[in-house]
């Protein structure tokens, strides 16, 4: 993914020959604040020549990440990834036009060879103090969250065997729902990582039953539960607990983004048209949001959240969303 365009420099001067570290950089004045900004960033921030690829610049974060050694003249690829030459996997041909210019900022993830993390990077092509132009790279750890799409993935794969997926819509059915969230409850009690749950039920499902046939609101179903495995990440857990009832669990999710995602499956749905026989179907859907609370020790507690403002939804009108506030009752929040 590309984004946006910068002419950006950055003020702070690169690997320094005559350090006592070999990795020790060189700021004075306004510099030296700057300096302590990106040196207590929880990530990787090195700058490289775009041409000779020699390793200008990198944090503290960075140095202790690979092994504090670093010396003057040494390219990125040989720090970095411990090779003999430029990586085939760089994307410096990405971050510039075909007259060099730079095309901002592109954001990607690989596995180190070194130290085999993970790494979000956010690439761009920036000037540099001396006004050639370089390769920015801000690194960021996500070791953590590959680790448990990976599991969740195996677990997903062992549900299949299992017959933990519901058949209907291909999502996790309730037992799969409840057996997947605890592991994920357990995971962010251990990382201390928010968890967000969004709950919604079909809007006159019955009515489309009665109306049109039992098979007609199976293929109601089935549409909204390619719609929901389209719209969510690996790494969270989506379900149909009930006969038109769905619940999503969001790890490493905060309020205002899983607000934002329900937003859009709700939006997503009402546009929704399922063709069935001669008749075209219009679902929708009453959504509540819920937060993981620090007194949540089963999962229970927090879909009976979501499911409290879901029916809120469904009293003010259906077709609605809203958010469980701590502290107190379901309380509007969209409409």
């Amino acid at each position: 993914m590309t984004t946006g365009k910068s002419d950006y420099t950055i003020p702070v001067r690169g690997i320094d020959p005559d350090s006592a570290e070999p990795a020790a950089t060189a700021v004075s004045g306004a510099d030296a604040g700057l300096q302590t900004i990106l040196d207590n960033l929880d990530a990787m921030v090195y700058v490289a020549d775009f041409e000779t690829h020699e390793l200008l610049y990198m944090n503290a974060y960075g140095r202790n990440a690979m092994g504090n050694n670093i010396r003057q003249g040494q390219k990125c690829w040989q720090v970095l990834q411990n090779a003999d030459g430029p990586c085939n996997f760089c994307t410096n041909h990405l971050l510039i036009d075909s007259s060099g210019n730079a095309t901002g900022i592109h954001v990607w993830e690989f596995q180190n060879t070194v130290d085999k993390h993970w790494y979000q990077c956010r690439d761009q092509a920036i000037r540099w103090t001396d006004g050639r132009l370089v390769r920015l790279e801000i690194a960021t750890d996500i070791t953590d969250r590959k680790k448990m799409e990976v599991a969740l993935k195996d677990a997903q794969q062992k549900a299949e065997k299992a017959s933990l997926q519901d058949e209907l819509t291909l999502l996790n059915n309730r037992r799969a729902f409840f057996q997947f969230g605890g592991q994920l409850l357990k995971q962010a009690r251990r990382r201390n990582t928010p968890v967000s749950a969004i709950m919604f039920d079909l809007d006159h499902f019955k009515q489309t039953n009665d109306n049109h046939g039992h098979e007609a609101g199976d293929a109601v179903l089935r549409e909204v539960g390619s719609m929901l495995r389209a719209r969510v990440r690996e790494s969270d857990i989506a379900a149909r607990i009930g006969g038109e009832e769905f619940a999503v669990l969001l790890p490493d999710t905060p309020q205002d983004q899983a607000m934002e995602l329900a937003e859009r499956l709700r939006t997503t749905l009402q546009e929704l048209k399922v063709l069935y026989k001669a008749t075209e179907l219009k679902p929708t859907a009453s959504f509540g949001v819920a937060i993981l609370s620090a007194d949540d020790d089963r999962l229970e507690a927090l879909l009976s959240r979501a499911d409290e403002a879901m029916y809120l939804s469904k009293a003010k009108g259906r077709n609605r969303l809203h958010l469980f506030r701590e502290f107190g009752s379901a309380t509007p929040d969209k409409t």
